[in-house]
């Protein structure tokens, strides 16, 4: 069976709690990503974090599968913004409660129930929804949005 592999590291020195590390990805497209635990569950202070980085994942999986979707319904999007909002409860045990992808599509021959519609089966076929599915509630909320003005007044 045919199967693609992608890796990450992170060095990570000191305990939890006063710990810092670096993430980077084997791409080497991201490399040198400060990670703290404070980053976690506090202010970010310009480091990253695991949910953050899931964040990005889903963001960007969720907006090539709303594009291949669209596409394959013969209306190409001229431009998709995914983001996301991945929700930690901290009380007790923290845990990723849900992930809600917020995502405004200029796409010429479409109306808002065929987005809306293309936009939820997107989310059925995402990798990273697929992988979360049956641990983290995933909402989409999709909106159309009219082709900018090319002219200026």
């Amino acid at each position: 069976m045919a199967h693609v592999e992608r890796t990450a590291e992170v060095a990570w020195s000191g305990t939890i709690a006063r710990g810092t590390g670096m993430a980077s990805g084997g791409s080497g497209a991201i490399r040198g990503l400060p990670i703290t635990l404070a980053s976690r569950f506090g202010a970010p202070e310009g480091k990253t974090s695991p949910e953050e980085l899931i964040a990005a994942a889903h963001a960007g999986c969720f907006a090539m599968a709303l594009g291949s979707v669209l596409a394959g319904r013969g209306t190409p999007p001229e431009r998709l913004d995914v983001s996301v909002r991945v929700t930690v409860e901290t009380s007790g045990i923290p845990k990723i409660t849900s992930s809600d992808l917020d995502v405004h599509g200029v796409v010429p021959r479409s109306d808002p129930t065929a987005f809306a519609e293309a936009s939820h089966e997107a989310e059925q076929n995402c990798l990273v929804s697929r992988a979360l599915q049956g641990n983290v509630e995933i909402r989409v909320h999709p909106t159309l949005d009219e082709r900018p003005s090319s002219s200026a007044a």
